[in-house]
């Protein structure tokens, strides 16, 4: 635990921070550089950017508008758009730039507390360097965990300091963002039991925080969607079943590029032993590669969840000799950076061009179905969406990339293909674009859709293997 002793003077600290944030600061603008050359960089984004769209014209989030997700990072795209306009990312991604230099602010701050100056410059500049440690799809998107590691920093960072009210809060702050950023919990309540030999008072305080900002959740929404969508309606999503060895190819594929992203610091963390100013991290580590693992769909974004904890461990193991495994990260970064910056992105071009057709073959007021993973369709087309699921995962269970076995109508979210049918009844899409490709969620493959088609809609044009279907007269 940290010397409370060795606490720097109000003037040296105030020297410190002078000269770390301009570096971290700098830092976090070049590693996130990537961010701003492309228009989106996943369908994350593309989801989360039609939800703000729709939000902000009247629609409600899991009523007209779902998603298996809490709703604080819809509502900050909502925001964003508020003053930038909804046609650009680039006010999301200044966030997402903002979030990660936070989170490195709290490691340092942890960091300094337990080990000294050094120690703290160590531990912000290996979490930056960390952070694009992925796919550049998964670090470079503005998404959920990039807005829930701030969070989860602040929970550990507020129980470090036996501040436990502002701890609940910090933990209610990262379930809403991602359930899994509630992980944190766990090191919260260790930090609970041994500060406090279990103090009732303090886990009042620590409920009083966390429970509040739920509630008020799920009531400015919608009580009962919030609790099927985000705890207790995604049974099928989270089944293994069908998909083992592609999740399995998944899983270890983005388990290589984490630890290449590491790989100047895992002899240090091999040889690392549990301290007294340690156990909160390796469970902090435990939990979230626990959250990486709920699910069981692995992908690289997920991964992002274990780079705090780890930047704090290695600088435990590294405290006294840090300048070797700094350099060999940096130019581990290096690599990933120029993957980010010079990666081609087809499926980007593809959905510009399904977009651009989408236009020109609808008026603003009418609205489309686009059927496939890509939502992001709608939001490039600027047109509305004919029903509030934005993919078709959520009617088949193709979502998470299911490979085949179990994706069908049979494994819709529950409750879904009634509310799909009367929608595409009542308003008629004026175009639907099926984006499967091949894919086993394809219309031949759902039988709602396939008469659909079959009795009201005809070819009108193909696109890189997707087909636009306009409605017949």
């Amino acid at each position: 635990m940290p010397d409370l002793s060795a606490t720097p003077s109000p003037a040296r600290t105030g020297r410190y921070w002078t000269r770390l944030l301009p570096l971290l600061t700098a830092l976090a603008c070049l590693t996130r550089l990537p961010s701003f050359i492309h228009p989106l960089w996943s369908p994350d984004e593309g989801y989360l950017a039609v939800q703000a769209r729709l939000l902000a014209h009247g629609g409600t989030l899991y009523e007209t508008v779902v998603d298996r997700k809490p709703p604080l990072v819809p509502l900050l795209y909502q925001g964003a758009f508020a003053l930038t306009g909804s046609d650009t990312l680039t006010g999301v991604r200044v966030l997402a730039v903002g979030a990660h230099l936070l989170t490195a602010v709290l490691l340092v701050s942890l960091a300094r507390r337990r080990w000294g100056d050094r120690a703290g410059r160590t531990a912000g500049i290996l979490y930056l360097l960390l952070s694009i440690g992925v796919n550049p799809e998964d670090a470079q998107a503005a998404g959920f965990e990039v807005f829930m590691l701030p969070c989860t920093a602040a929970a550990l960072w507020c129980a470090d300091r036996r501040r436990w009210t502002l701890a609940g809060l910090a933990v209610a702050a990262a379930f809403l963002v991602k359930q899994t950023g509630g992980a944190v919990l766990l090191p919260v309540l260790w930090h609970w039991h041994r500060a406090t030999a279990a103090d009732r008072r303090a886990l009042l305080a620590l409920t009083a925080g966390a429970v509040p900002p739920i509630l008020a959740a799920a009531l400015l929404t919608d009580p009962g969607g919030f609790l099927f969508w985000t705890v207790t309606g995604s049974g099928a999503y989270a089944s293994l079943t069908g998909s083992e060895l592609h999740v399995l190819a998944r899983a270890l594929g983005n388990a290589a590029l984490l630890a290449t992203a590491c790989a100047a610091l895992l002899p240090a963390l091999a040889r690392t032993r549990g301290g007294p100013a340690t156990r909160d991290l390796w469970l902090w580590l435990a939990a979230s590669a626990a959250a990486v693992c709920a699910g069981f769909h692995f992908f690289g974004h997920y991964y992002l969840q274990l780079l705090p904890p780890l930047a704090l461990l290695a600088t435990a193991a590294l405290r006294h000799r840090p300048a070797r495994a700094l350099i060999g990260t940096a130019c581990c970064t290096a690599l990933f950076l120029t993957w980010g910056l010079l990666a081609p992105r087809p499926e980007l071009a593809h959905t510009q061009r399904l977009a651009d057709a989408t236009a020109r073959r609808t008026t603003p007021s009418d609205t489309v179905l686009i059927w496939g993973m890509h939502p992001e369709t709608y939001w490039l087309a600027h047109r509305t969406p004919a029903s509030r699921y934005l993919t078709a995962g959520l009617l088949t269970n193709y979502s998470g990339g299911r490979d085949g076995p179990r994706v069908g109508e049979a494994y819709a979210v529950p409750g879904t293909l009634p509310v799909f049918r009367a929608e595409l009844t009542t308003r008629p899409p004026a175009l639907i674009v099926d984006d499967s490709r091949g894919k086993p969620y394809a219309p031949h493959r759902v039988p709602t859709l396939r008469r659909l088609l079959t009795a009201h809609y005809q070819e009108v044009e193909r696109i890189d293997g997707a087909i636009l279907y306009a409605r017949v007269p």
